[in-house]
């Protein structure tokens, strides 16, 4: 059984602009809904994996999406992510105490570095870290992560501000598919996922990428996300996954939805 890490939103709004979602919406989220939301996808989450959470702190608004907080190698090592912006620093060190109390190893970055953890770093079910740089992430992480975590990585740079994380684009899936929005990526990136999966990408409409159906959990023949377009539930359904549709529209206004809501801690016992 997967084991996943989420922050009740307790102290979720939109407070600050530091991505284009946010534009327009400070203080305009609904915060009752936003926790009925919230534990929406928990309880869907809890009946297919382990739930583990952090506890919320005031003036962290953003912290709920706690993809940002780390990268969880499959040895229990953790790399805390160092923030780019001001904001979203102050997360940084509950979430290292987070793991160092949970037992896990606490690698850490190379000075200067930023890097937004599970948010840029994304692994394939080889077993392979995809990494992406451009907007929150420096390109150097990924040496950074090859020698600290003794993993093959792949590096995608992500060319438009809307789809600033790597997991607001490109989403593997648990049978060795890619859900992959193709615009979110320079040419060449784009054509490196091409090579890598070949008629397992599944490229999505601007339509299902502004949705952030890229942004989705996969769990077994489970892929849980926002909202889907027919065409790419056909197109899921035609590769053996069920597509469950989670109601994360208050998370949306800040540039978040089902993905960004939660951490795989890598943890597979039973």
């Amino acid at each position: 059984m997967q084991t996943f890490l989420m922050c009740k939103p307790t102290y979720f709004d939109v407070e600050y602009v530091i991505n284009p979602w946010m534009e327009g919406n400070q203080g305009k989220v609904n915060k009752p809904l936003a926790a009925r939301q919230w534990q929406n996808l928990y309880d869907v989450l809890a009946q297919r994996v382990s739930i583990k959470l952090i506890e919320p702190v005031a003036g962290l608004p953003d912290m709920t999406f706690t993809a940002n907080g780390g990268f969880v190698s499959h040895h229990r090592e953790v790399i805390v992510s160092a923030f780019r912006h001001a904001e979203r620093q102050p997360e940084a060190p509950h979430f290292k105490r987070f793991f160092e109390e949970a037992g896990y190893h606490v690698i850490p970055l190379g000075k200067n570095l930023e890097f937004e953890g599970a948010g840029d770093a994304l692994f394939d079910t080889s077993g392979q870290v995809w990494i992406g740089s451009g907007f929150r992430s420096h390109k150097a992480v990924e040496s950074e992560i090859t020698s600290a975590l003794d993993v093959a990585t792949r590096g995608l740079t992500l060319v438009d501000p809307r789809w600033y994380h790597l997991d607001t684009a490109f989403c593997p899936l648990s049978h060795g598919e890619v859900i992959v929005y193709e615009k979110a990526f320079s040419a060449d990136s784009a054509a490196t996922v091409r090579h890598a999966f070949r008629d397992q990408a599944i490229w999505v409409s601007a339509e299902d990428a502004s949705n952030f159906a890229c942004n989705a959990i996969s769990i077994g023949d489970d892929v849980i996300l926002y909202k889907a377009s027919p065409q790419l539930k056909t197109a899921l359904g035609n590769k053996g996954y069920n597509v469950i549709e989670v109601d994360v529209s208050e998370f949306m206004k800040s540039g978040g939805a089902c993905k960004c809501l939660t951490l795989d801690l890598q943890d597979r016992r039973g």
